[in-house]
């Protein structure tokens, strides 16, 4: 499939995330990863998935050495509870406060995914992005703190993973992509690249 109509393309992921890097080996699309170096701030004023495509185009600035025959694949994700972007917790205590504010009601995760490629010398790029609302039980303390002391979401944003125990024991509802909270909106990954193939 995608492998066979992207064999004269060379992917990079720009992406140091195991889960992201799974999906592609798992969408059978070849790859190599190369994550640069980039400062994640975006402006103050910006919601949901814009600050997503800003930083998805942000980390896409840090490749100046594209070839013709390369696409650039970078991403980023996001929690909004209650219109509030949520990073990655510092902290164990600041986790522990992340997972207590989405108790018992629903957040939205957002996720945009920035294609750049080269053409006439110049960069072009397409934003594909997708949200996905995600509710919550009540959660204990007791499970809060098992959580948090057994799988230390330090590196996730919103202090969670939804394939983790907390969301087999904590989802009651889930509207949209479940792939897109994992990490990639691999639906979307899989058409939009399909159609760059052929361009």
């Amino acid at each position: 499939m995608l492998n066979e109509i992207l064999k004269n393309k060379q992917i990079i992921l720009a992406s140091g995330s195991p889960r992201r890097q799974e999906f592609f080996k798992d969408l059978h699309i070849p790859f190599i990863a190369d994550v640069r170096p980039v400062n994640e701030v975006y402006p103050e004023h910006l919601k949901g998935t814009e600050i997503t495509d800003y930083l998805a185009k942000l980390k896409a600035e840090a490749f100046d050495d594209l070839r013709k025959d390369q696409i650039l694949i970078t991403s980023d994700t996001i929690v909004s509870n209650d219109g509030v972007a949520m990073g990655k917790p510092k902290d164990v205590a600041e986790a522990k406060k992340m997972i207590a504010s989405l108790s018992g009601k629903t957040h939205s995760v957002e996720t945009s995914v920035c294609f750049t490629t080269l053409k006439n010398q110049e960069k072009v790029q397409e934003i594909v992005h997708s949200s996905t609302k995600v509710t919550f039980k009540e959660f204990t303390e007791e499970e809060i703190d098992f959580y948090v002391s057994n799988y230390k979401p330090f590196d996730k944003a919103g202090a969670y993973a939804i394939q983790e125990w907390i969301g087999f024991i904590g989802i009651t509802h889930i509207e949209g992509s479940y792939f897109n909270v994992v990490g990639l909106p691999t639906h979307l990954v899989y058409e939009t690249l399909t159609k760059l193939a052929s361009i």
